[in-house]
């Protein structure tokens, strides 16, 4: 199979993967290539929704590959999906998901020793939003739930990956974290509306 049909193959299988992505080893088993040959395809995919006038563009989350929107065209997406659920989410829920997106994974017991207040409810509005999930459970007394972001996280604030995180100052600390949960939204006030997340 030559180069350019390998490519519209496995940009069909992303499109037709959904929600649930796909992985490169998933990818080099149904094209039955190798692991090497289904990155440099990625690559190519990658670049040409990068370099061309497209409504797509190709996203890691963890190890898994989707196509999803562009975030410059999130306006147009509101509008399209905007509910009345669609409403601001609280301070808490923001520093709670600030703290989640650079501490990952962690514990709500660990968010809470951060915070220095319950945070049974944000954790509660972040999952009905899908934009954290559970990643299994910690080792130790209790098993408790660990959470990360989710791909809905990266795609709610235009992010491809993790690493375009704005970093935080190596020196932080715990009692810090209030005022970094806000220059983390800060910087992604090109994606809001009126002070509401889009």
């Amino acid at each position: 199979m030559e180069i350019n049909e390998l490519k519209a193959v496995t940009e069909g299988l992303l499109f037709a993967s959904g929600d649930e992505g796909v992985t490169i080893k998933q990818l080099a088993r149904v094209l039955d290539i190798p692991d090497h040959s289904v990155e440099y395809l990625l690559e190519e995919l990658k670049y040409d929704y990068d370099n061309t006038n497209r409504g797509m563009l190709l996203m890691q989350s963890h190890d898994v590959f989707h196509l999803t929107t562009k975030p410059e065209h999130s306006p147009y997406l509101k509008k399209l999906l905007e509910t009345p659920q669609a409403t601001r989410m609280s301070q808490a829920a923001l520093e709670t998901l600030a703290i989640i997106a650079y501490k990952q994974p962690i514990t709500r017991t660990e968010i809470e020793e951060i915070r220095g207040v319950k945070s049974d409810r944000p954790v509660q509005t972040l999952m009905a939003r899908a934009l954290i999930e559970e990643a299994g459970r910690k080792d130790g007394a209790g098993r408790p739930i660990l959470f990360i972001t989710s791909r809905e996280f990266l795609t709610y604030f235009g992010l491809t990956s993790l690493d375009e995180l704005p970093p935080l100052p190596e020196d932080v600390g715990t009692e810090q974290i209030d005022q970094e949960a806000d220059l983390f939204f800060e910087q992604f006030s090109a994606y809001t509306d009126e002070g509401n997340p889009v």
